[in-house]
């Protein structure tokens, strides 16, 4: 099986994985937001520990064989502590929910999302 890598010029972003969305993901984590690695997680490793090449930009990864990130990183616990989780938007909505906040927020983005997170966790 060959890897096809993201390519920016004629691939559509699940996400967006701008630089300023991942120091936003980030913040995020810094200011507490918690996650449990699941299939179905985008990931940023900006420490660079993946060998395997990023099939997105800027060392994203999905989580699509939980097994292998923790043959990689050693533990769940691990996993947590050196990646970043990037939610999706639908994800995003559902912590903002869990805050206490509007989930139907008409936020028109990731952005806009992770920013009302970031003030429903205080920070």
């Amino acid at each position: 099986m060959s890897l096809a890598p993201f390519d920016p010029r004629t691939d559509l972003e699940p996400v967006p994985f701008h630089p300023d969305v991942l120091e936003l993901a980030a913040r995020l984590k810094r200011a507490g937001l918690r996650f449990r690695p699941h299939v179905g997680c985008f990931v940023w490793d900006p420490e660079g520990v993946i060998d395997a090449p990023s099939p997105f930009p800027h060392r994203i990864y999905f989580i699509l064989n939980l097994q292998r990130f923790e043959q990689i990183f050693g533990s769940m616990e691990s996993i947590q502590e050196r990646l970043v989780w990037v939610p999706t938007e639908t994800q995003a909505r559902a912590v903002l929910a869990k805050l206490g906040g509007e989930a139907d927020t008409p936020a028109t983005g990731t952005r806009e999302l992770y920013e009302l997170i970031l003030k429903g966790l205080g920070a």
